[in-house]
């Protein structure tokens, strides 16, 4: 994939949805490559007793997934600020969906603004935020 320059980019692009895995065996594994020992993450039951729904994908795993979608959509990119809200719980072993969209332009830094979302089957926003995307060109 090449990368997209600034001057390929318009307000109101979408970026490509993309669906993300994240089954207990994913989680897992991030959790214990990150050390992010609680069951919280890797125990449905565990996360129950703790009021939760089921056991729900870290925070820094669904905005590293959101970083992930804009690097696909533009490779090569410099994301130099993302900020997201965690709205309600994303449960493991669901099936969401991210979503994003450019919502401001800076020509003289020649970055874009983009507005994030993760929602689930229902959806249901779960995570949203904005990035500040540096594109080459």
């Amino acid at each position: 994939m090449s990368a997209r320059s600034f001057d390929d980019v318009s307000f109101g692009d979408d970026l490509e949805e993309m669906k993300t895995d994240v089954s207990l065996d994913r989680i897992k594994r991030f959790t214990g490559a990150a050390g992010m020992t609680f069951e919280r993450f890797t125990n449905h039951e565990a996360a129950r007793k703790e009021g939760l729904p089921g056991a729900i994908v870290p925070g820094i795993m669904s905005q590293g997934i959101l970083a992930a979608m804009i690097h696909r959509w533009a490779p090569g990119s410099t994301i130099v600020k993302i900020d997201t809200v965690f709205r309600a719980p994303l449960l493991v072993d669901s099936d969401p969906v991210c979503r994003g969209v450019v919502t401001d332009m800076n020509k003289a830094d020649r970055t874009v603004e983009v507005d994030l979302t993760i929602v689930n089957e229902a959806n249901e926003t779960r995570v949203l935020g904005t990035a500040t995307v540096r594109l080459e060109g």
